[in-house]
């Protein structure tokens, strides 16, 4: 029994987030640097039992694609080909960095904290992606 891994892609950081072994709650895992994605992956899959990527799916306000949407793609693509037996779809991703902030403020993060510690906000924000993918089911 596997746990679900999702990314928050982004052009220098990825955030990452990850079930508990019973896929029930969505925790925040770590924030990486984007270049190092596929050698993280390969590392944490040795390690981790994972059943299922989840990427978080770019999307402009009308639901049309942005311009990280073709890098989301491609990250699919590649994800199947370096890792053919790990399946992965897509969430919507809009408004969760807006989720993710705000929760950063309701959990009392000052303001310079927020501004300074943007990695924290990448990582939850794949958290929530991964909890409405949870919620879904």
């Amino acid at each position: 029994m596997g746990r679900i891994l999702a990314i928050d892609l982004g052009t220098k950081r990825t955030g990452l987030a990850v079930t508990d072994p019973l896929k029930i709650i969505s925790n925040p895992l770590e924030t990486i640097p984007t270049h190092t994605l596929e050698d993280y992956l390969r590392n944490y899959f040795s390690k981790e039992s994972v059943e299922l990527v989840v990427i978080g799916y770019p999307k402009s306000l009308d639901g049309t694609p942005n311009q990280m949407t073709p890098l989301v793609e491609a990250l699919k693509k590649r994800l199947a080909k370096v890792f053919p037996e790990m399946p992965t779809t897509f969430v919507d991703e809009r408004f969760t960095s807006k989720m993710a902030m705000q929760s950063m403020i309701a959990m009392g993060t000052k303001k310079k904290d927020r501004k300074e510690k943007a990695g924290n906000l990448d990582k939850m924000s794949a958290a929530i992606i991964l909890q409405t993918y949870l919620d879904r089911l």
